[in-house]
């Protein structure tokens, strides 16, 4: 199933939310029901009687099948199972983490509460290392059948024409443009995918999603976009700067994330195409949530003429570091 094909949210009142989580864990909650923030998702904050934090998450219905949900969850059990901190999510009474109702699906966790940093310390970066170097040994062991796989081929060309198709780019000298830089872009880092080994990675590994809390390691959170891809994808929006400019952090990382997991220093000449690959996905998101149904946030200016002659610009850019090798870091380490 795409990840841009949706359908908009039944309404989940507090009376319904409360009532599916204690009717699904067998735990009565008390009356609080605050909903957090949530970028495509809907998630509510609930207290059971004996003051335990819980987060329910409804997920977006039409993104993902059950199984691909599954294929998350299932990840998210292995490596708790590992002692890698992550928020598994809780066994329901009927033994299953997936809960349902009128075809939305939802898992609930407990509360995990801490804070991200903008920027880590040296030591930080080491125990960074391993903790994805953990993840990813995890991730190995085998492949997740419905999740995407996050190559220019099978996520980055659909994505492209679904932009192209949706009819958001108004103006046809500009749709035309976009076009032809995207399949220029296309034709350039395809060959760079090939024989690529694709593993269960976090997919969205940015300093957010990555959350301290004193006294104990980094968690990793938010494994929505999980998805079959280069391990590096999971290291380079980390990074302070450009590959080349982060050399010191990158070895610390290596040191760190080799103590428990190969990493072929081969792909990172994947940094500049997989960030381009990001550009275009969320661009694809923004015009997901134009056409959505009204509650999904965009940037101001979305889709106004101005707005595609910068994404033109920076898309060009970035296809000229990918044609003059930036971010080929791997003779340096």
């Amino acid at each position: 199933m795409s990840e841009y094909e949706s359908a908009a949210f039944p309404e989940l009142g507090p009376e319904t939310v409360l009532n599916l989580v204690e009717a699904s864990l067998g735990t009565p909650c008390t009356n609080l029901c605050r909903q957090l923030n949530s970028y495509i998702n809907r998630v509510f904050e609930l207290v059971t009687v004996d003051d335990k934090g819980l987060v329910v998450k409804f997920f977006r219905p039409g993104r993902w099948s059950r199984n691909a949900l599954q294929d998350e969850q299932n990840f998210l059990l292995e490596l708790a199972q590992q002692e890698i901190p992550v928020i598994p999510p809780l066994v329901l009474k009927n033994g299953e983490t997936l809960g349902e109702y009128k075809g939305l699906y939802f898992s609930v966790f407990r509360r995990c509460g801490g804070r991200s940093s903008d920027e880590f310390t040296e030591e930080q970066w080491l125990e960074i290392g391993r903790l994805l170097g953990r993840t990813h040994a995890v991730g190995a062991v085998h492949s997740a059948g419905d999740r995407v796989q996050m190559v220019p081929e099978s996520l980055t060309t659909d994505q492209v024409q679904y932009i192209l198709k949706s009819g958001v780019i108004t103006d046809p000298d500009l749709a035309h443009r976009f076009e032809s830089l995207c399949l220029d872009i296309l034709s350039q880092i395809r060959p760079l995918f090939q024989d690529v080994r694709l593993n269960r990675i976090h997919g969205d590994c940015h300093f957010s999603n990555i959350i301290y809390r004193p006294g104990e390691s980094f968690y990793l959170i938010d494994f929505d976009d999980m998805a079959m891809g280069p391990p590096v994808q999971d290291l380079w929006m980390l990074l302070p700067g450009t590959p080349e400019k982060s050399l010191l952090e990158i070895d610390l990382f290596l040191e760190g994330y080799e103590t428990f997991h190969h990493f072929d220093k081969r792909s990172f000449n994947l940094i500049e195409p997989l960030r381009v690959m990001r550009f275009l996905h969320y661009i694809a998101w923004l015009t997901f949530q134009y056409q959505a149904d009204g509650m999904a946030p965009i940037i101001p200016g979305f889709a106004a003429r101005e707005y595609w002659e910068g994404e033109i610009a920076d898309l060009t850019d970035q296809l000229e570091r990918i044609r003059e090798g930036a971010g080929s870091v791997a003779d340096f380490l």
